[in-house]
């Protein structure tokens, strides 16, 4: 089953953009952003905003709640 980790990989791969890039974004670090993506570390609802309005989808597309962007 597809999880949020794997769409927020995807949207980055997709994106043309590295961990360190996403993570500038955030204003985290890429150590932290990778653990968000290899699901170690749950993602802050902040983050999760953030990802939402850099990637323009919804927080349902994210967590998999929905079948389209």
């Amino acid at each position: 089953m597809r999880s949020y980790v794997d769409v927020i990989r995807e949207l980055r791969e997709d994106n043309d953009l590295t961990q360190s890039e996403v993570a500038k974004f955030l204003g985290t670090t890429q150590q932290v952003y990778s653990r968000y993506e290899n699901g170690e570390n749950e993602l802050p609802i902040r983050h999760l905003i953030s990802l939402c309005k850099l990637y323009n989808v919804s927080a349902d597309y994210i967590l998999c709640l929905e079948i389209s962007k």
